[in-house]
């Protein structure tokens, strides 16, 4: 199964990569909505919605702030990096994420689609204001410009996607030959369709997942296995057979 994946990869023109939460757990990022997630923990009503920060801005930011915080020491791993190094391999690679803690492209990714936004961005809730990085803001942050509450870059739950990366989501799953979904539970839209979008239009798809989902069903090659290890596996057998 590796050295078919391989043989995917070696032949590929364009690539699309759809990354989950299973891809950052890896680098020690908490997932949502296993056993062990944070919404095992916590209310999303209480914490990931407009409502809740119109409610209470302190008790979200407090929330934020410490992911922030924890986010800060932790670096991407090794599948993280082969796939930035792909992109100087493939004619055409881009990596949707919907993952919000930029180690795709801490990792050198550079054609990266992040669907659900950034969790080292905040940005102003009254005008255009946004500043990226992970210093610590306060407990209640404020713009610079305009004196109004600052909120965090995400998406939460209720809201749009950010304007266009939808449409470049689908387009990049339209014109791939191979599609590589990695450590995606293949039910959350609209990133789990995007498997279906790429099957459909002729190209191969590639599961990395420990345990199935719905999109295995139809996948050409499931790797049941770690993100860094499937990818690590992939890279050798794609480098013996000739890149």
């Amino acid at each position: 199964m590796i050295r078919q994946a391989a043989d995917y990869m070696l032949g590929a023109q364009s690539v699309c990569v759809s990354s989950g939460a299973g891809m950052s757990a890896e680098s020690g990022v908490p997932t949502f909505r296993d056993d062990s997630g944070h919404w095992s923990k916590f209310n999303p009503a209480e914490l990931a919605t407009p409502e809740a920060f119109a409610r209470n801005p302190r008790k979200v930011w407090a929330w934020y702030r410490e992911r922030r915080r924890a986010l800060a020491s932790i670096e991407p791993h090794a599948g993280h990096r082969i796939l930035a190094e792909w992109e100087s391999r493939v004619p055409e690679m881009v990596v949707v994420t919907q993952n919000v803690d930029g180690l795709h492209h801490a990792a050198g990714s550079k054609n990266v689609i992040e669907l659900h936004g950034r969790l080292d961005v905040a940005r102003c809730t009254a005008c255009d204001y946004a500043i990226q990085g992970l210093d610590d803001l306060g407990p209640d942050p404020r713009c610079p410009e305009c004196e109004q509450r600052l909120r965090p870059g995400v998406v939460w739950f209720g809201e749009m996607l950010p304007p266009g990366a939808t449409e470049a989501a689908f387009a990049a799953a339209r014109k791939c030959d191979v599609l590589l979904v990695i450590g995606t539970s293949g039910v959350v839209q609209p990133a789990a369709s995007l498997a279906e979008v790429a099957k459909t239009a002729g190209a191969r798809l590639i599961e990395i997942n420990p345990t199935p989902t719905p999109i295995s069903a139809y996948a050409d090659v499931c790797l049941r296995s770690g993100c860094r290890d499937a990818l690590t596996a992939i890279d050798r057998a794609w480098r013996e057979m000739g890149s």
